[in-house]
Parts: C-alpha cells; structure tokens; sequence
C-alpha cells in the first residue's frame, strides 16, 4: 500500500490484523493457511498424492470419498485431496515442493515413483519437519535408505503379490516358457518387487527375457508389446505389471492373431482388462485393492494428526518390528471361469479367489467399475 495517507489508527489495525492470521491460530485462505496448530473452524487437507491417472486410482477415489464421509472429516476440520502430475519422477517432486509451501497441509500420502529418489525423500523429511504426517501407498521408497521420510506404508505387499502370480503362471503353464514383463516404470518399488517376486513364484521353467519400461506412456505401452512379440519370437507368456499394461497386451495381441500361442496374466482389473477376460483374451488377473489404499490411507492420516493411537495400534500393531510398518490391503486371484486350472487351494491363505462372475459381484456391491 502507499502509506502516506494512512492513518496512525489504520496502520495500528492493519498490524493487529496481521499479528492475528500469521501466528499458528490464523486462519487459512484455500492456498496457504496455518499448519497443523490452526484455529477451530480452518479447514486442513490430507492429500494422496498418486503416481500417474489410471482407472486403477478411479476406485482409490472411491475409497478416499467413502472414508471422508464415513469418517466425518469436514466436522473435524479436514478434507481429502486426491492430486496428481505428469507421471514423472520431477513432476511429483514439484508437487512436494508446492506442499512445502502451503501452510494448510496437515498430512500427505505419497505413491513413490521411484523408490530410490533422494530428492523426494527429503521433501518428505521437510514435510515432516514441518509437522506433516507423511506415509506412503502403493509404492514405497527404499524402506532402508529412506525409513525416515515416512512413517509407514499402505497397500500390497508387491513381492508376495509377484510370487502369487508367478505361481499361478506355472499352473496354468506348468511346462514353462520365455516371458516379458511390462512396467511403467522399472525403478519402481512396486514394479522391481513385483517382477521379482514372479520370477520366484514361477520357478526355473520360466525364463524372463525382457523387462520393458513404457514411462506412463500408453502408445509406447504398445509398442513395447508389439516389439516384444518381434524380437523374442519363442516368447509365449505375457505379463502386465502396472494396471494398463494389461490393455495394451491384449490389444496387440488381438491385432498380431497371436492369442493361440500367448499366455496373458496381468495385475490389477481395470474395466478394460475386465471386458477382456469376459472375451477370453486373459487368464488370469493378480487385483490388489485400491479402495482399500483410499480408504485406509485417509483414516491412517487422519488419526495420525488427530494423535489417535488406538487407530494408529490397531492399523500397526507391530510396528517398530520388521514389516511393522506395513499395511496390506490384501489381494484377489480371479480368474475367467471355473475350468481355470488355478483353483481356491492354490491361493488359499495368500489371496482371495474369484471366478471373473463372483468378482463383478463383489464390484456391483462398492459400486466399483474396476480395482
């Protein structure tokens, strides 16, 4: 303002008013308000931070809007975002900067695109140091280099997910074959788990021959699969690891006429990789919840700030144990129908089991189109 023709009186009020929105009482404006020690009435964000769109996260919303109403945040002063960037390792550590600037944050719940990224941990510990609460979902960072940048972890355990595919890979294949995973992104915890865990489960008649990365690109997701098929003429197993790979190998593989000689299992059940079992075109899909991650994330932030810790206790009850800080959302093994091969016995004690009929069931009863 141009002060010189202010008053004495205005200037001692404009100070006042100051004084009383820049202490950790003020009010919050949508952008930057007070941290986590605002006045009654402000309104303070839990955020889920994913690592890319895909209808994979459509049932995360779900989630998060179900545990927002269930869980009463706006009488206690919250509200849960769902926000996302480019796909990009530098386009999530931009969105962590921009949270390390508002001061109306109370929690943050991060998808890691890559578990290795130091730079994004220390986002996190900055968070932190500000007295946000942070954990991860979906896909964790290096839970030994970076332990401190969050508190713990929601979603699937990927290596024991990987392994429960690779087992059902080598019942329906029991002779073996050459395979080709596909990825978003190879430096992901969930993907580096996940293609590990398979090779375990599948055993030594399998064989892996490429790992190939398609950076959240859905035409070079199929590219990649039609590459494949090109280069490794005796492949005969295909494998989707992030939830639209699925898609992508199923529209190659109709496009080539090469389905008599491919199996296609694949994780997640995105509502295309739905239509495309109930056609025949896979065998057998590895579903996590992400419902689930939605829901538990929310409720996990918001008895962290809340310093709930009869919530925090029941969700971790070993936590400070190895694997203390991990909490699963559990898994489905559904398959098209009951001649599968794969059986209830196969999975018992590691997932549940549904034909493809059973678990569209199980999606009409959350209103879900996919998980």
């Amino acid at each position: 303002m141009k002060n010189n023709w202010i008053s004495s009186l205005a200037v001692a009020g404009l100070a006042l008013m100051l004084a009383a929105g820049s202490g950790c009482g003020g009010p919050a404006s949508s952008d930057n308000g007070a941290g986590n020690g605002s006045s009654a009435g402000q309104t303070r964000r839990l955020i889920i931070l994913i690592n890319g769109e895909s209808p994979f996260w459509d049932a995360c919303r779900r989630g998060v809007q179900d545990a927002s109403r269930e869980l009463q945040l706006e009488q206690a002063g919250f509200v849960a975002v769902v926000e996302s960037n480019d796909g990009s390792p530098q386009g999530q550590l931009e969105k962590l900067r921009q949270f390390n600037t508002q001061r109306n944050i109370a929690a943050v719940a991060v998808s890691a695109i890559d578990k290795d990224n130091a730079a994004v941990a220390d986002e996190l510990r900055r968070l932190q140091q500000r007295g946000v609460k942070v954990i991860t979902i979906d896909s964790d960072l290096d839970r030994k280099k970076f332990a401190d940048a969050r508190y713990a972890f929601i979603g699937t355990d990927n290596f024991k997910a990987g392994k429960l595919l690779g087992q059902c890979m080598r019942i329906l294949k029991p002779e073996g074959g050459k395979y080709v995973t596909f990825v978003g992104r190879t430096g992901a915890q969930n993907a580096i788990e996940r293609v590990g865990g398979l090779a375990e489960g599948a055993g030594e008649k399998f064989q892996r021959v490429d790992n190939m990365a398609d950076e959240n690109d859905l035409t070079r997701a199929r590219e990649n699969v039609r590459h494949a098929i090109q280069n490794h003429p005796d492949v005969s197993i295909l494998v989707g690891i992030w939830s639209y790979n699925a898609g992508a190998i199923v529209d190659v593989v109709k496009q080539l006429g090469v389905r008599d000689r491919m199996l296609i299992v694949a994780f997640d059940a995105q509502p295309d990789a739905i239509r495309y079992m109930e056609q025949g075109q896979i065998d057998c899909l590895l579903v996590q919840n992400p419902y689930q991650i939605g829901y538990q994330a929310v409720r996990m932030m918001k008895a962290m700030v809340q310093g709930d810790k009869k919530t925090i206790e029941e969700m971790y009850p070993n936590y400070g144990k190895p694997g203390g800080d991990i909490y699963e959302t559990g898994l489905k093994v559904v398959v098209p129908d009951a001649n599968s091969p794969v059986k209830p016995q196969h999975v018992e004690g590691q997932a549940e089991f549904y034909t493809l009929p059973e678990f569209k069931k199980w999606l009409a009863k959350y209103n879900l189109q996919g998980s």
